[in-house]
C-alpha cells in the first residue's frame, strides 16, 4: 500500500498506529482529507493568524498537511494523538504548532476555521456540532468531508439542526464536502446519557462515542454472567472498558478488589468514571481511570486479572491486531499465575492465540454466538 500522501506539492510519509504489518496495508488518509485541504489551504494562505481547529483527524494527515501552521486538534482517541505526533516527527514537523484537546474538553472560543472529518457515529457527530455551537461565530468557516455514500439527507439535517444552513458539494473521488453557516446560537448537549440495567441493578452512563450507548452489548452481557471470582485485594484491569460495565459489576460484587478502567477513548474513560460514581461512589478509591493505548502505561507483572471484550475493528477496517496487542499487553502486565478472561465471537481464532501466547487456554462458557476463554500466565 502507498504510504505517501501528496498535497500542495508536499509528499508526506504517513502511518497508522499501532505500527504493524496489518496496519501498514491500510492508508492513513483518504480523498476526504484531500478535499478538505484543497479548500482550507487557500484560506490559510490568504489570511494570517486564523484560529483553526481540526476535528476527528484520525492519523494526523490533516495536521501534517497544515505543516507549521498553528492549529488545535481534537480527537477522542489517544492513539490518534500519538499517530499525529509520530507522523509529524517522521516528516520533520515540530509538534509545537499543534495543541491537543480531547473530546470531552470544551473547544476554545472565536474559531475562524473548522475542518471536520465526519465520524460514522452520528451521535458523536451531533455532540461535536453541539460543542461547536458554543464557540463559533456566524462568520466562522466550517468545512466537513466524508465519503459520498455517507452524506445523505439525514446527515445534512444534523448539521442544519445543530449549527445552521448546510450545503454539500458534488462528489469528487467518491467523497464530498459539507459547508455549514452557523446561526450563532448555542445548542443544548444531548450527551452523556444514563440508562438502567435492571437485571444487575446498575445505572450506566454513556458519552456520545461509546459503543452500545443505550443497551448492553450482547458480548458484555454474556461475560457478565461469567465474571471471575477474585482473591481479596486483587488488582484487575477492565481493558477496553467502554462504559465500565464489567469493572463496575466486578467492584459491586467484590468490593475488596481494585479495578483499573482503561480505554483508548476519552469518552469511554469518562463514561466509566461516571458509571462508578452513579452506582458505587463509596468505592471510588478502589477505581483508577486511565486513557491509554491498551496497557502501554501499566507496569510489568503488576496485575492479577485482566477482563476484556476485545474489538475486532479499527474504524471501518476489520482487523485482529487490536485484540492481539491487548493479549500481548496482558501477558506483559500479568503476574505469574495471573489470568486473562475474554469474550469473543466464536469464529475468531483467539483460543489458539491465547494458548500460544500465555501457555494454555480454558473454555469457560459458550452460546451460539460467543465464547468465553481464560488463560493463566505461565509461572
Amino acid at each position: 500500500m502507498n504510504t505517501i500522501f501528496t498535497v500542495a506539492d508536499k509528499q508526506l510519509q504517513l502511518d497508522r498506529l499501532p505500527l504493524g504489518q496489518s496496519n501498514r496495508s491500510l492508508q492513513a488518509w483518504d480523498a476526504a482529507d484531500e478535499l478538505l485541504l484543497q479548500q482550507a489551504l487557500p484560506l490559510l494562505n490568504e489570511r494570517a493568524g486564523l484560529k483553526v481547529v481540526v476535528m476527528h483527524d484520525l492519523f494526523g494527515a490533516l495536521s501534517c498537511a497544515l505543516g507549521d501552521y498553528p492549529h488545535i486538534q481534537q480527537n477522542d482517541s489517544v492513539l490518534s494523538q500519538q499517530a499525529t505526533v509520530h507522523n509529524r516527527q517522521q516528516n520533520g514537523l515540530s509538534v509545537d504548532s499543534v495543541s491537543f484537546i480531547d473530546s470531552v474538553t470544551a473547544l476554545p472560543a472565536d474559531l475562524d476555521l473548522v475542518l471536520l472529518k465526519v465520524p460514522n457515529n452520528h451521535g458523536y457527530l451531533r455532540f461535536m456540532l453541539q460543542q461547536l455551537s458554543q464557540v463559533v461565530r456566524p462568520d466562522t468557516v466550517i468545512i466537513a468531508a466524508a465519503k459520498a455514500k455517507d452524506i445523505h439527507k439525514n446527515l445534512l439535517a444534523i448539521f442544519e439542526q445543530e449549527l445552521g444552513p448546510t450545503q454539500a458539494s458534488l462528489a469528487q473521488k467518491k467523497c464530498r464536502t459539507i459547508h455549514c453557516t452557523p446561526r450563532g446560537e448555542a445548542r443544548a448537549f444531548t450527551y452523556p446519557i444514563q440508562w438502567e440495567l435492571p437485571d444487575y441493578q446498575l445505572k450506566l452512563v454513556n458519552h456520545a462515542n461509546v459503543f452500545a450507548k443505550e443497551q448492553l452489548d450482547i458480548g458484555a452481557r454474556f461475560l457478565m454472567e461469567h465474571l471471575p471470582v477474585l482473591d481479596a485485594g486483587a488488582l484487575v484491569a477492565d481493558l477496553g472498558c467502554g462504559n465500565g460495565v464489567l469493572g463496575v459489576a466486578l467492584l459491586k460484587q467484590q468490593p475488596e478488589a481494585k479495578v483499573i478502567f482503561t480505554d483508548d477513548s476519552y469518552m469511554a474513560v469518562a463514561s466509566s468514571k461516571a458509571s462508578v460514581e452513579a452506582n458505587i461512589p463509596e468505592l471510588m478509591s478502589q477505581a483508577e481511570f486511565r486513557t491509554d493505548d491498551c496497557l502501554a502505561s501499566q507496569a510489568d507483572q503488576s496485575l492479577d486479572y485482566v477482563v476484556c471484550n476485545p474489538p475486532f475493528h479499527q474504524q471501518q477496517a476489520v482487523t485482529e491486531h487490536i485484540a492481539w496487542q491487548m493479549f500481548n499487553d496482558a501477558k506483559r502486565c500479568l503476574k505469574a499465575g495471573g489470568k486473562l478472561r475474554i469474550v469473543a465471537n466464536r469464529h475468531l481464532p483467539y483460543y489458539e492465540k491465547m494458548t500460544v501466547l500465555l501457555g494454555g487456554c480454558r473454555h469457560i462458557a459458550s452460546n451460539n454466538k460467543f465464547v468465553i476463554l481464560e488463560s493463566t500466565k505461565r509461572k
